[in-house]
């Protein structure tokens, strides 16, 4: 496949250089990278003059993209959301053709005329050679503007509504990831990892290249080397309660056929401009069939996860008076998170293991925000693609990361393949976030019974 891509990859880019000498012969372009020019070109694109000069255009928009200070970027934003819209003129003619005939003709113009003009444009866009990326680079971009400009949010849809097709799971490639996969896509991985940093190439090997663990990783054909999001999976005999032991670079290696267990205990997304395109849960699946080929001896398939934002969670619930979730004797025992060394002391985490097993029993089973979702992104994700919570871990990260985040606390999330289609609909369609029997006997009786406090 990389010989197939290369080759089309090379031609795309002489059709764009040849075309970019067509272009220039009729007109003079001058080296201002300014949104108005850019949007003469984009009209330009529209129109249609040839499938060489189209990829010519393409690349060039692009490539004048790419020099674009932010604040040129903001407008140029500003003009596919005020400009490249959909056609008034054309859709108000559509409306009042079906409203008139109400046939699938009209019906199917209507469809048409509905479709705001950047849709195309950013098909166009793509004509050019690595045009793929560089859009997912640009929606990067716009998403950093859209923290202060919600009127360019049209524009973030149109990208999410076009990404949703062009990386459909058909088109995704799962491959594992070991030490024989190219440096550059290696690298990456280091780059990529979100939730337990990768010191150096040593602690990449230690997981990618060991017998016990594995790697894998979905890539798409338009971004050859570009990992779109890899898990990091640990094989076990029983389900780990903290990082530490998974990470250990000391430990004693299994055997692949003795294990029992395989933990997912890192998934990272790498393409922030693909924000809203679902990979994780078909990448969770896949990855338990392929691995279950390999050892048939797994029985158990569980998540070592992290609680991003139960910390934040708690801090709140300490300084509310009458928190539904915390007895005053708990934030009592709960101001020994204050102390800076608190993860250091034997005697600090053990007194506080049961008051924070208790909380956090409330947080995943009680605690909702505004629109009736659990408090946790985490917890929204696994029990989502079906998993049930299986096992809270105080103390299962002790890192300053895990600290900060989470006052050291990490999950399990079990997915068992029969009960996950039933989980899933119990999680979308009732809301019930479905939990083992220890978890739910953690969740205080008082506690459970009080009023509910919605949290954003």
């Amino acid at each position: 496949m990389s010989s197939n891509t290369s080759f089309f990859g090379d031609l795309l880019t002489s059709i764009a250089e040849r075309g970019r000498s067509l272009l220039d012969r009729s007109s003079r372009v001058s080296g201002a990278t300014k949104a108005a020019t850019l949007v003469e070109r984009c009209e330009q694109l529209l129109s249609g003059r040839g499938e060489a000069s189209g990829v010519a255009l393409a690349s060039d928009i692009l490539d004048r993209y790419a020099r674009m200070k932010t604040g040129e970027r903001i407008a140029f934003f500003e003009a596919l959301a005020e400009t490249f819209g959909p056609d008034r003129a054309r859709l108000e003619k559509a409306i009042e053709s079906y409203g008139r005939t109400g046939s699938d003709a009209a019906a199917a113009e209507l469809h048409l005329a509905s479709e705001p003009r950047r849709q195309e444009l950013f098909r166009r866009f793509n004509l050019g050679p690595g045009a793929t990326l560089s859009l997912v680079r640009m929606r990067e971009n716009l998403m950093d503007a859209l923290v202060h400009r919600h009127d360019l949010a049209a524009v973030d849809r149109d990208f999410g509504h076009l990404f949703s097709s062009w990386f459909n799971r058909g088109f995704l490639v799962l491959r594992r990831i070991d030490w024989s996969t190219p440096a550059n896509v290696l690298e990456k991985i280091i780059r990529y990892e979100a939730v337990h940093a990768i010191r150096d190439w040593n602690d990449l090997r230690a997981r990618v290249d060991t017998p016990d663990r594995r790697c894998y990783a979905f890539f798409h054909p338009a971004l050859v080397d570009e990992p779109l999001i890899f898990v990091e999976v640990a094989l076990t005999k029983d389900i780990p309660g903290g990082i530490a032991q998974v990470l250990d670079q000391s430990r004693a290696h299994l055997e692949p056929e003795k294990a029992t267990t395989a933990v997912f205990y890192s998934i990272s997304n790498c393409q922030r401009g693909l924000g809203g395109v679902s990979f994780g849960n078909f990448l969770i699946k896949q990855v338990v069939e392929e691995i279950s080929r390999e050892i048939p001896s797994l029985s158990t398939f569980v998540t070592l996860s992290p609680v991003p934002g139960f910390r934040a969670w708690l801090d709140a619930e300490r300084k509310t008076e009458n928190s539904p979730a915390l007895t005053p004797l708990d934030r009592e025992a709960l101001a020994a998170l204050d102390a800076p060394d608190w993860a250091e002391k034997p005697e600090t985490r053990e007194a506080l293991v049961p008051v924070l097993s208790a909380a956090a029993a409330y947080y995943f089973l009680v605690a909702r925000t505004t629109k009736g979702k659990p408090v946790d992104p985490v917890a929204r994700f696994h029990l989502g693609n079906g998993a049930r919570l299986e096992r809270i871990n105080p103390m299962g990260d002790l890192s300053p990361k895990g600290i900060a985040q989470a006052a050291g606390l990490m999950v399990n999330y079990r997915y068992v393949l029969a009960d996950i289609e039933k989980n899933h609909e119990a999680f979308l369609g009732k809301g019930e976030v479905v939990a083992s029997g220890p978890v739910k006997k953690l969740l205080k009786a008082e506690a459970a019974s009080r009023a509910l406090v919605p949290t954003s």
